[in-house]
């Protein structure tokens, strides 16, 4: 038998089911670390291996373009496995290293080249690159496929342009991060213009709606769309054209999803209209040969800001499923073995997490062997949370010489919890900050994009603008604002003037020499780009137009800096030539655009990754620092007044607690500054929530203690004055007998959080609430 005909032996049962899985709805509730990654590599192998699936029938989705990379090499090596024992019976590993490239090549042609995995925007926007054409919304907008996508700082600078210049809104009430930020939201519902009116009637809705609507009428015009858009538009182009619809649910006859709980509606649906092909009575679905394969946790979902619905996963199985409960189930597989942390560490993360009422039931079990207590350290303030932290890995990395500064990562809630590590860290251990400014956000960066831009797709006039003067050509504002008004006003791409000698004569008055060598550069590459990859037209481009002679005339270290942030975007393209067979411009430019930090952090960099909790998901390290689990900052003081709030502020201390792997230090401080003075600081709820038999505090609190500490405040209520302390318990007139475990706050502002035992946990304000005082 060869080492690859019992590859499914490498699994557990729960693995196993989930493998071997062919037709039909399945969940897999994957608990953090529980070898979700390895059970979607072997499935699309197995698929593909045991089943004759041809790789170009499956759609997998991941949560992150580096995952998708992740996912495309294991399954490559699956293969290319099965091939050396096939071919030369011997393992890959003892193959000669041309063998091994000549294996891995014919593997790559074979199976992991067709298959379709990526991001929801990256398959999406392949799919648009097709279809788009086909496409007309709600006010016939339509688009061509060679659209550029919008980053970030280009849709904020037409939103703010029609908020403050075009509709002359004040910008104090209709803050244009805000608006946009509506606009998303729009936009993962499935709402248009006139839907987002229809939703939200009042004065601030019917803005919007009108900002909204003149935003989607700009991104035509310059044959763009926003993220949103890379998921919206195929959506609506299913819904209104069945024949399209039909096309790509043959295609696809397996749909996987990674990170199910953080999809929102717009993706549900998309996922719902690829597999059921629009068919909405689930008497008539039709599985043979098809499934639909999620996989998710609700206890890590954390990204509610970006619309993410967990309830899409809670409600798989009534959606997708048999709806019978977890023993019955044929729809339903728990993955609960954890093979990342030690036994400790799971066992205050299932602790912690059983405080949360909305969730699928789970408990990690523990793999590795009991390990370190968790150690929760009280500094006086930040400084010396942060001074603590420095002891800490000084003393880690001397006992332990197998860790280098890769092993550790610093987790906050807030960006701007990193100042004070980042001050101690400075002078002697190297760090890096994940989620800080991100290389395709660097001007030059940038700068260089938009020339691509505008070569690719000549209506991109927000690309245009930018480089019309970059490097200065001495072309003056009002010219350059002369020639966007006639545009305008003949309805027409600024290209189309621009790219007209005549008309740039007239118009463009001294400038008119300048204006038109710089249209014949960009003309001089749009002619070529079917002939040139990518690289050389990013090579040629930053000669012609001037730009890297202007740094170099410069001579500045910051302009040396900016030369090799552009050869590095060159290193970019040539990276994404060796990966992929599409050399071209729009295809590079579509993964620049989809690109996020998180897809390059360098796994092998020997430095301390300081970052949010949210941008930890699905990362892992030996050692873990969870700092600042004080009530306000986590949970978020936004989030205590809000049950469902609170109880996503615990998943977040869920996911930080899990993401260690040896060990865990949490730390909190009795006073740190806010708006620049400081305040005293309560500690985190969460850490009451922790089992005290698992942690080695420096402070030692009794459980007992802890329970009747007399936190007692005195408040006003009717006229009477009430104590309230922890542990009391009372009788509220709605939610019944419960116990007080919180008191927040003093004076008239206090809050108390009481825990019903059928209901949870709720924050009430005991001026408003009828509390009774039982005995």
């Amino acid at each position: 038998m060869s080492a690859n005909s019992n590859f499914l032996s490498h699994l557990n049962p729960s693995q196993r089911q989930a493998v071997e899985h062919f037709e039909g709805p399945l969940l897999v509730v994957a608990g953090a670390g529980s070898g979700k990654t390895r059970a979607l590599t072997y499935r699309i192998y197995h698929l593909i291996n045991e089943h004759r699936v041809a790789p170009e029938n499956i759609f997998a989705v991941t949560f992150t373009n580096k995952a998708a990379r992740e996912m495309k090499d294991r399954i490559e090596r699956l293969f290319a496995q099965k091939l050396a024992f096939d071919k030369y019976q011997k393992p890959l590993d003892s193959l000669t290293p041309e063998e091994q490239v000549l294996l891995k090549s014919k593997v790559y042609r074979q199976y992991t080249k067709p298959l379709w995995v990526g991001t929801f925007h990256s398959l999406c926007a392949r799919i648009l690159r097709y279809d788009i054409n086909k496409y007309q919304d709600e006010k016939g907008r339509t688009w061509q496929r060679n659209f550029t996508i919008f980053d970030d700082s280009d849709v904020q600078s037409v939103v703010k342009n029609i908020v403050v210049k075009q509709l002359n809104l004040d910008d104090k009430k209709f803050e244009p991060r805000r608006v946009r930020y509506a606009i998303s939201n729009a936009k993962n519902l499935g709402l248009s213009p006139e839907e987002f009116q229809r939703e939200n009637p009042d004065y601030r809705g019917r803005i919007i709606s009108e900002v909204y609507n003149e935003y989607q009428s700009q991104l035509a015009a310059n044959n763009g769309l926003d993220f949103d858009d890379l998921i919206l538009i195929p959506v609506r182009l299913f819904q209104q054209n069945q024949a399209v619809l039909d096309y790509w649910h043959r295609q696809f006859y397996h749909v996987l999803v990674d990170e199910y709980q953080d999809t929102n509606r717009i993706q549900y649906d998309l996922v719902r209209l690829l597999s059921m092909n629009g068919e909405e009575n689930k008497k008539n679905w039709n599985w043979q040969k098809r499934s639909t394969f999620v996989v998710g946790d609700a206890d890590q979902s954390i990204y509610s800001f970006r619309m993410a619905d967990f309830t899409i996963l809670l409600g798989f199985q009534e959606d997708f499923g048999d709806g019978l409960t977890d023993a019955k189930t044929k729809t339903m597989v728990k993955l609960e073995e954890n093979y990342r942390s030690r036994e400790n560490i799971l066992l205050a993360a299932n602790a912690l997490i059983e405080n949360n009422t909305q969730r699928i039931d789970k408990v990690l079990k523990a793999t590795r062997g009991e390990g370190e207590k968790i150690c929760i350290h009280k500094a006086d303030d930040d400084q010396g949370e942060a001074q603590f932290v420095l002891r800490q890995l000084r003393r880690l990395t001397q006992e332990n010489p197998e860790l280098d500064w890769g092993s550790f990562a610093i987790l906050y809630r807030t960006n701007a919890q990193s100042r004070a590590f980042e001050d101690v860290l400075r002078t002697e251990i190297p760090y890096t900050i994940v989620g800080g400014l991100k290389f395709y956000d660097r001007k030059e960066v940038k700068d260089a994009l938009a020339y691509l831009r505008a070569i690719a797709n000549p209506a991109d006039t927000v690309s245009l603008l930018r480089i019309i003067n970059t490097p200065s050509r001495r072309i003056g504002k009002a010219t350059i604002e002369g020639l966007v008004k006639a545009a305008q006003e003949l309805g027409v791409p600024l290209w189309e003037i621009l790219s007209d000698e005549t008309s740039v004569n007239t118009l463009g008055g001294r400038a008119a020499k300048a204006i038109n060598k710089f249209a014949t550069t960009i003309k001089t590459y749009q002619e070529q780009i079917e002939q040139l990859d990518a690289y050389h037209i990013l090579d040629g481009i930053m000669k012609d137009s001037g730009y890297v002679q202007t740094l170099q005339d410069k001579g500045t270290e910051e302009a040396s800096n900016r030369i090799e942030n552009i050869l590095e975007l060159g290193n970019a393209v040539l990276q994404f030539q060796a990966d992929n067979d599409e050399k071209d411009l729009p295809s590079f430019l579509a993964n620049a655009a989809l690109a996020s930090d998180l897809d390059n952090l360098d796994d092998g960099q020997e430095v301390v990754s300081l970052m949010t909790l949210h941008s930890a998901k699905g990362l892992e390290f030996p050692v873990v620092f969870m700092v600042g689990l004080e009530q306000g900052l986590l949970p978020n003081a936004r989030a205590m007044r809000d049950p469902a709030g609170l109880e996503e502020e615990r998943r977040l201390c869920y996911v930080g607690i899990t993401r260690a792997q040896e060990q865990l230090f949490i730390t909190h401080a009795q006073e740190r500054y806010f708006w620049g003075s400081k305040e005293h600081c309560i500690p985190s709820q969460f850490l009451e929530e922790l089992p005290e038999d698992l942690i080695d505090r420096n402070v030692k609190i009794t459980p007992s203690s802890r329970r009747k500490k007399k936190t007692a405040i005195a408040i006003s209520n009717d006229s009477l004055t009430e104590i309230w302390q922890v542990g009391d318990r009372v009788l509220h007139n709605t939610f019944g007998e419960g116990e007080i475990t919180h008191v927040f706050g003093t004076g008239k502002k206090t809050n108390i959080a009481i825990k019903f035992p059928q209901l949870g946990q709720k924050i009430i304000d005991p001026k408003v609430a009828r509390l009774e005082r039982l005995p």
